[in-house]
Parts: structure tokens; C-alpha cells; sequence
């Protein structure tokens, strides 16, 4: 960003991952995710034919339905970028330390590594003990699938499927763009990203909607995906318990089963770093769901695996961390 030279943009996109690792993402009603998502939904509410569930008039238009999602992206990307942009400019001139730290909370409020491995624990905790429905509970916070009859099996790997499509999403997209753009672009990716989750779904509702959202979260996606399979497999390189030589081989042979252009990177990664298989039939609201199955089950999952998943996790921040703090070395 023209505001900062490399060095600082560097600097201040370090400063953040420190900052989710100590601090997390606090549900803040000032957090800009929580006001990027009520965007949304006035705008859905205003754009979307289809009201209170009726979806009869999408299929009546779906083309018209489809050019208005694109508003909805648009508008969305460019007003999250636009108003840090202005927000970061308005602090920097008060005073550049001011613009300094208003910046790196900012880059912060895009990446979440610690509430990533929280939501993970939060199903991790009462599997130990035996407490199926608080698991089942739990892993339905952060997955869309039924898990109301699920077993241990199925829940660990709904929780490591989505820890490692996370770190895509919630880790190395948010840092890369950090980099090339400051707490504007990171807020941009940001905004793509809450996008996707919740207009970006292939059901009646959505499908057309929501096709230009999820659309642009997988170019968004497309790069840092790919480096974060080969994150990935550095990761599990250093990782005890972890087979390098796997992930990189369930990344060429499972990848591109995956529906997503992306996700199927970094599921396919984890999988075969810890020798387990991922995917399988899902249940959405009754409806079961074949996905393509990912890995080689070379021995049963089991709740250890999320703990596995959040190492890997932690271990490509630590990565970029690292990468970071060499670069701040040389031009410092």
C-alpha cells in the first residue's frame, strides 16, 4: 500500500499474526467481519427475489438474479476496501504510529489462527471425555453438515476438514494479501471470503445469487491455495508423526476430486500427511452428500487427529512468521 513502504507492510503483517496468536479474533460488535456480514445480508435483503425462502421467482429469472449477486459482490469488496482505505489514511495522518496500529489490528481481524484451533478444541475437549453430544453440538457450529447422529469418527473428521480448508482461508490468503496490499486488500480477501460463506452456497436459493461471490472467492483463493500446499508439506516435513512425502502425493492424486478448486489442496495435504482419509457422505438438512474421499485410510481416524490438524495449523504460521522475520532482517 502507497501509504507504507515494504519494509513497514512486512512489519506490520508480522505484528498481526502475533497479535491473533495472543489475542484471537474477539467477537467485538466493532469487528469488521460483523459488519462486512450485516452489509450482506441488508443487501441480500434488498437484491435477492426470492424473500423469505420463496425461490420461484429465481427460477422464473435466474440471469437477472445472477447480475444482481454481482452487485452484491462488487459493492461488498469495494466499499470493505475503500472505507479501511480511508480509515488507515485518517489514522496515519493524525499521527503514522497511530496509522501503524490501526493497520495491524486490522491485518489481525482477517487472520484466525488462534480462533481457528478455539473452535477445534471446543469439539476436541468433550470428545476426551466421552461427551458425544456436546462434540456433536460443538462441530455443528462450524460445519453445515447434520451432526446430530454422528459418531467420533465422523465428527474428528468434520473438524479437520474444516481445520485445514481454513488455513487457506483464515491464514496464508489474509497474509498474502496483506503483503501485496496492506489492511485494505486483506479487508477486500476478507470480504470475498464472508461472501462466499454466506451467499456462496449451490442450493435453490443461492445458486444463481451467490454464483458471482463464490466465483471470486475462488480466483481470490486460486494462488495462495497452492502456496499453502506447499506450506503444507513443509509443515508436515518438520511435524513429528507427519509424512511430507504423502502430502505431496495426495495433493497430485486427490486435489482436483475435490468439487472446490481449492479446498481440495489443502484437505488432501492434511490427509496424507497424517495417513488418514477425509471426505465421504455427508448429511445436509437430510440429504445425503457423496464427497470425493481424500487420502489413503492407512489406519482409523481418530480425536488425536485434531490435534494433529491444529499443529499443522500453527506449524505454516510459524513458516510465514519465520519468512517474515528473515525479510524484515535484510531490509531492516
Amino acid at each position: 500500500m502507497w501509504l507504507y513502504s515494504p519494509l513497514e507492510i512486512v512489519s506490520m503483517t508480522a505484528a498481526a499474526i502475533m497479535l491473533d496468536w495472543l489475542i484471537g479474533d474477539p467477537k467485538w460488535p466493532t469487528h469488521p467481519v460483523i459488519w462486512i456480514g450485516r452489509w450482506i445480508r441488508w443487501m441480500e435483503h434488498k437484491l435477492h427475489p426470492g424473500k423469505n425462502g420463496d425461490v420461484t421467482s429465481v427460477a422464473a429469472n435466474p440471469r437477472w438474479v445472477k447480475w444482481k449477486g454481482v452487485v452484491l459482490t462488487i459493492s461488498t469488496v469495494a466499499l470493505s476496501f475503500g472505507i479501511v482505505l480511508l480509515f488507515v489514511s485518517t489514522a496515519h495522518r493524525i499521527h503514522p504510529w497511530l496509522g501503524y496500529a490501526v493497520s495491524t489490528w486490522l491485518i489481525a481481524t482477517t487472520v484466525a489462527i488462534k480462533g481457528l484451533k478455539d473452535a477445534a478444541y471446543l469439539v476436541y475437549r468433550p470428545l476426551r471425555t466421552g461427551n458425544l453430544a456436546d462434540a456433536r453440538k460443538y462441530t455443528g457450529y462450524i460445519v453445515g453438515r447434520d451432526t446430530a447422529h454422528l459418531p467420533e469418527a465422523e465428527l474428528t473428521r468434520a473438524v479437520v476438514e474444516t481445520v485445514a480448508e481454513n488455513i487457506v482461508d483464515a491464514v496464508v490468503a489474509p497474509l498474502i494479501y496483506a503483503l501485496l496490499g496492506g489492511s485494505p486488500l486483506a479487508m477486500l480477501y476478507r470480504a470475498s471470503n464472508t461472501l462466499d460463506s454466506m451467499v456462496g452456497y449451490r442450493n435453490d436459493r443461492y445458486r444463481h445469487f451467490g454464483w458471482a461471490s463464490a466465483r471470486w472467492d475462488d480466483v481470490m483463493n486460486w494462488l495462495p491455495a497452492r502456496l499453502t500446499g506447499a506450506l503444507l508439506v513443509l509443515t508436515a516435513l518438520l511435524t513429528p508423526g507427519c509424512s511430507a512425502g504423502r502430502a505431496a502425493a495426495a495433493i497430485r492424486r486427490f486435489a482436483h476430486l475435490h468439487p472446490s478448486p481449492n479446498s481440495g489442496i489443502p484437505e488432501s495435504a492434511v490427509a496424507g500427511a497424517l495417513g488418514i482419509e477425509l471426505g465421504g457422505l455427508n448429511s445436509y438438512g437430510g440429504a445425503a452428500s457423496e464427497r470425493a474421499r481424500l487420502g489413503w485410510p492407512l489406519r482409523p481416524r481418530t480425536q488425536q487427529d485434531i490435534v494433529y490438524a491444529v499443529r499443522m495449523l500453527y506449524g505454516v504460521s510459524f513458516i510465514m512468521m519465520g519468512g517474515l522475520l528473515c525479510v524484515i532482517f535484510v531490509l531492516g
